[in-house]
């Protein structure tokens, strides 16, 4: 059995609550099934009754593991908390599967997290220093030790106490007894947004999850900001000091949904921008524009229309194989690329033509692909990426290859095209693409955004990654989120 590696970088979890409403349930499955994208191995919910919390958490997708009515009856209540999840390393098990769910002495807590505590390891040391037993090898259960060990007195203070010590990027969701509490770190690296429906409050990582249950869109939650929401209606406190936001800009190049409203842009438009962005730094003499499905799609319309060159869909992607594929022989093993995408020759053959991607990590598919579409009867293979080149590895809730891995800290943008074997290749500068996000350029020094991954300008510390590069060994019991 062989994974099916689409070259992508992987974001790790999304999340959503519900406070008051009868069909919390059924309504978190819905969010979680358009959250999807976020996260596939795993997903679990949550929902209190107003005696006792209900949970269900299984490994697979939604639609695989919430569909059956019986399981939603199994989770009464007008509160509840889901999370999908993507694993980074290690063997994917149940008891990483969040929402965690603890009692303690003021009731119970479950928690959802999306993103990474760059200093999880420490902390971990030090509480089992400290005597705590811990259940999970996910860095979000460092948070649940760090409330159970608070000195402070309500759920709300403890919780801060907790973030206090955390260093990293998170959304999180966490809900108790008798309220919901949404949180993001003080850069705002992970998305939050809050919605409402039929006088109750929705937390969700994107808008779309909004969107499938009818929500109306309120705001996004702060960077910084804690919400909580209880019989009173909702409440914000900051309590972190106020710093300059870095939100994640990948989530507009690849996460996030194009159907998704983040931090007020559409994700859909911002992405035909960085395409035509990317046709003015980048053009080429060619016959037709080709996407790289799906994610490539909307960059390629906005090169497309910029450059005036016609728009097709010359690559056909099989929406239904899932990450790993039980083949035949060894003899076919480099066909795998097949299994997910296939050449629409009538296109092609004869042309010259330009693919358009949203990045290349590993550079393994995007070979394939050009072999695919040289073989198709191209006469001519440009290739386009509607990012700047992927240099570094992210430490803030993504998983992506070790920097070794990574094509473009390998080899520059010659030696790159000949390993993928296009005529040329090009990406959207970082200026460019801060242009296309209503930017004038990347302020030098003071970014508007996280761009770590392009960059190698991490604003969170990376306490974990900074011991193992001085001679310490990373512990496999920190995993992100």
């Amino acid at each position: 059995m062989i994974e099916i590696d689409d070259d992508k970088p992987h974001e790790e979890c999304g999340i959503f609550g519900v406070y008051g409403h009868v069909d919390a349930a059924a309504l978190s499955t819905l969010g979680l099934h358009a959250l999807q994208h976020r996260g596939q191995e795993a997903s679990g919910i949550v929902t209190f009754d107003g005696v006792q919390f209900h949970s269900h958490r299984a490994l697979g997708l939604v639609g695989d593991n919430f569909s059956s009515e019986d399981v939603i009856k199994r989770l009464p209540g007008s509160s509840a908390i889901g999370h999908n999840r993507y694993s980074t390393s290690g063997a994917t098990v149940l008891r990483n599967v969040q929402p965690l769910f603890a009692d303690f002495e003021f009731g119970g807590l479950a928690i959802g997290h999306n993103g990474n505590l760059t200093n999880a390891r420490l902390l971990r040391r030090e509480l089992v220093h400290r005597g705590s037993l811990f259940q999970s090898t996910s860095d979000t259960e460092v948070i649940v030790h760090l409330i159970a060990t608070s000195r402070r007195k309500t759920v709300v203070d403890r919780l801060v106490d907790a973030l206090h010590q955390v260093i990293g990027a998170y959304s999180l969701i966490a809900m108790c007894n008798d309220m919901v509490i949404g949180v993001r770190d003080p850069l705002g690296v992970r998305p939050l947004v809050l919605g409402q429906l039929d006088g109750a409050y929705i937390l969700a990582s994107e808008t779309c999850a909004l969107d499938i249950v009818g929500a109306e869109f309120i705001r996004d939650v702060a960077p910084g900001e804690l919400v909580v929401i209880d019989a009173n209606g909702i409440r914000s406190e900051q309590p972190f000091r106020k710093v300059k936001n870095r939100f994640c800009i990948f989530e507009y190049v690849y996460f996030s949904r194009p159907d998704s409203v983040v931090e007020g842009n559409n994700v859909y438009e911002a992405r035909r921008r960085i395409g035509a962005e990317l046709a003015r730094e980048a053009p080429v003499d060619a016959d037709v524009v080709i996407p790289v499905p799906d994610s490539g799609v909307p960059a390629a319309l906005g090169y497309a229309r910029e450059s005036n060159i016609a728009y097709e869909l010359g690559i056909i992607r099989n929406h239904y194989v899932g990450r790993t594929f039980i083949e035949p022989s060894d003899r076919i093993r480099h066909l795998g690329v097949k299994l997910k995408h296939n050449a629409n020759r009538e296109v092609i053959d004869g042309k010259r033509v330009i693919l358009v991607d949203d990045s290349i990590v590993r550079g393994t598919t995007s070979t394939k692909i050009v072999e695919m579409v040289r073989a198709a009867g191209a006469t001519e293979v440009h290739m386009r990426i509607a990012s700047p080149p992927t240099t570094h590895s992210c430490f803030y809730g993504v998983d992506t290859p070790q920097r070794e891995e990574l094509l473009a800290a390998k080899h520059d943008v010659e030696a790159m095209m000949k390993v993928i074997g296009v005529d040329s290749l090009a990406y959207v500068s970082l200026d460019g693409l801060y242009r296309a996000m209503g930017e004038t350029n990347r302020e030098v020094g003071q970014p508007q955004y996280c761009d770590a991954c392009f960059s190698g300008d991490y604003p969170i510390a990376l306490i974990d990654h900074d011991d193992v590069e001085e001679g310490g060994k990373l512990s496999s019991l920190t995993q992100h989120a």
